[in-house]
């Protein structure tokens, strides 16, 4: 998920690995001014700059995409409790083959790896992000973009993509209610069919958005039946994760990255699960 920003600022988190309220208020103000002002509360993504950028029959990077979705019966905290709760993902994540967490760089911020299950025939991606979180008052806001750690190098069963800068931002709507809004960037690194472009846009992101809100909305039992008192990413100390220095890390910059061509490959193959993502 990098080629360019995601938001006029620079990455989080580097060098000074977290987000701070600063850099938090003013990604929420960005996201406030892209997404927000729709005032609309059904899931949705934003396709004109995908489409503007797909009119051949490949596209080699992901414009920002932007979703949203109203969440009613699930509070902020639930939700932003969901996004984090690693053990809790495949309940949710149809596309999730393996994630788990790397390390800790500070009490809001961590390092690790996801890997996704894309549709067939194409080839499956993988990420190594650091990820930083912050409460703001009734809202919470996380983000991510692409890291190089020595110890995770791109693997041959999957294509390295990168995370150019993801983040999601929580707004309270109420009592026991709230907006999720997700914004990303990302660069597949590979040239991609059109109709890949289109699926996502028009298909993949706003079922995920809705497969977040039905996540939340099971998640209290779920969680009280699995080690209710353990999130440490709201009580740090808690976590069991090694500590990471910045010095181990750099930026993944696409460039450096193997790129495929899968403009040949049509949807034709695609499986029947597929067509349900």
């Amino acid at each position: 998920m990098r080629a360019g920003a995601m938001f006029s600022i620079p990455p989080v988190g580097w060098p000074g690995t977290h987000v701070t309220r600063g850099t938090a208020l003013q990604a929420r103000l960005h996201w406030e001014e892209r997404v927000c002002s729709t005032g609309r509360a059904s899931a949705q993504v934003d396709t004109k700059k995908l489409r503007s950028e797909t009119d051949g029959e490949r596209m080699d990077i992901a414009k920002v995409g932007q979703t949203r979705i109203s969440c009613k019966d699930v509070p902020a905290e639930t939700l932003y409790d969901v996004l984090h709760d690693t053990g809790y993902r495949k309940k949710w994540d149809s596309h999730v083959i393996e994630t788990y967490d790397i390390g800790r760089l500070t009490a809001n911020a961590d390092v690790g790896y996801y890997s996704w299950k894309c549709p067939s025939p194409l080839k499956n991606r993988d990420f190594v992000t650091l990820r930083s979180w912050l409460p703001l008052g009734d809202d919470y806001i996380i983000l991510n973009y692409s890291v190089k750690h020595p110890k995770f190098p791109p693997r041959k069963d999957f294509v390295r993509a990168v995370s150019l800068q993801t983040g999601y931002l929580i707004k309270a709507n109420g009592t026991g209610a709230c907006v999720l809004y997700y914004l990303t960037q990302v660069d597949p690194r590979g040239s991609l069919p059109k109709w890949v472009v289109n699926r996502v846009s028009q298909f993949v992101a706003p079922k995920a958005m809705k497969k977040i809100y039905k996540a939340g909305l099971k998640y209290p039992e779920w969680k009280r039946r699995h080690d209710p008192g353990y999130k440490p990413w709201v009580y740090p100390e808690q976590s069991t994760l090694p500590s990471l220095s910045l010095a181990e890390l750099s930026l993944q910059h696409a460039d450096s990255l193997e790129h495929i061509d899968e403009t040949g490959l049509t949807e034709d193959h695609l499986s029947t699960s597929d067509h349900e993502a």
